[in-house]
């Protein structure tokens, strides 16, 4: 294997170093120097014990590797990093049988971003459930809502009294409101996106209005923007619904009454549907409500499933959707007294230029 070779691991996401038979690095990646915080240069060369600390367990697992116990392995083991002392890491072992030069490699990744991609997957899996219940549930209601509703509006021009036309007002008004229902059901579907450099500042501003003007009383939303991040390429529009939508939802947790921050931060080198972005805007949506009910918080994007008494349980099923056509991904930590949903899209230099 080339020097060349091993460049192609500065690709990867996760921290891979590789070692020769006598367990000296032979190469470690852009990721690795990070997580160690100790440059190529010191580590090639030097055993991982004299570089980094002890790390025994993973020298037993070495070892296993050289004495052919195994092809590749992984645990979860205990390093000793330089920078961030005793750390839990996704450790992976595999021996690199089909090379001359016979290598051991390391791949790492941190317990909490292994679980965020692993989340990030599921997420992707669900959006695509969501997606065809909504679009087969909507069309199986449609047609006998439609009929439903013209059988009242015609038992209404029939009826004798006012008092009759009470209840079939009723089942107009409640049929209208399904209908409204399912086209919000329908929505990520009808109507084809209008890409084009979005100001995401400018989206959280129209945001903050309507939700003032909705709740006129008793809320706060503070701004904390960075204001050097350059447009993103996304539909303007989609964009609002997504933020107007967590924006709500944390406004109703709240009751109308309590703070909602809006943060934008720059996050760069990051990692979003398994692919690897140089820059990428993460939009904070922070409330400090009560947060969201253990029983419900793991499907809290799923459809039909709300916190809130009067909620339908679509906002943001619909708002996964959208962030998920802009190749994003929306999550959520809550806690009693802080409940932060992050909105991550990735920023392509090339439109931000336009």
């Amino acid at each position: 294997m080339s020097t060349r070779d091993f460049r192609n691991f500065d690709l990867l996401t996760t921290s891979v170093v590789l070692l020769d038979q006598s367990l000296r690095v032979v190469f470690c990646n852009q990721s690795a120097e990070v997580l160690f915080g100790v440059s190529s240069r010191q580590l090639e060369g030097s055993r991982l014990s004299e570089s980094i600390g002890s790390v025994d367990e993973v020298e037993q697992m070495l070892h296993e590797a050289i004495e052919h116990q195994f092809d590749a392995k992984r645990q979860h083991l205990t390093w000793q990093l330089p920078t961030r002392g005793v750390t839990q890491l996704d450790t992976t072992v595999t021996a690199q049988r089909e090379t001359d030069e016979r290598l051991i490699c390391i791949e790492l990744r941190e317990i909490d971003q292994q679980r965020r991609l692993d989340r990030e997957e599921r997420q992707a899996d669900l959006t695509q459930a969501n997606k065809e219940l909504m679009r087969n549930l909507a069309h199986e209601i449609k047609n006998p809502l439609g009929g439903v509703r013209g059988a009242a509006q015609l038992l209404d021009a029939e009826l004798p009294s006012d008092d009759l036309r009470e209840y079939t007002q009723v089942i107009i008004k409640e049929a209208d409101r399904l209908q409204g229902l399912v086209d919000q059901m329908l929505a990520p579907h009808r109507k084809a996106r209008v890409m084009e450099p979005v100001n995401i500042h400018e989206v959280c501003e129209r945001v903050r209005s309507l939700m003032l003007a909705e709740f006129p009383s008793g809320l706060s939303i503070a701004r904390d923007y960075d204001t050097s991040l350059p447009p993103i390429h996304g539909d303007r529009e989609q964009l609002i619904q997504v933020v107007l939508n967590v924006a709500r939802n944390a406004a109703q947790a709240l009751g109308g009454q309590g703070a909602i921050i809006l943060q934008s931060r720059v996050a760069r080198q990051v990692t979003i549907a398994k692919t690897r972005h140089k820059l990428a805007l993460d939009l904070h949506v922070i409330d400090d409500g009560p947060g969201i009910p253990e029983e419900i918080r793991e499907r809290v994007f799923y459809p039909l499933v709300s916190g809130h008494p009067q909620g339908h349980g679509l906002g943001l099923t619909l708002a996964q959707s959208f962030v998920h056509q802009h190749g994003g991904v929306i999550d959520v930590t809550s806690r009693p007294g802080c409940t932060d949903f992050l909105i991550r899209l990735p920023i392509d230099l090339k439109w931000s230029q336009q």
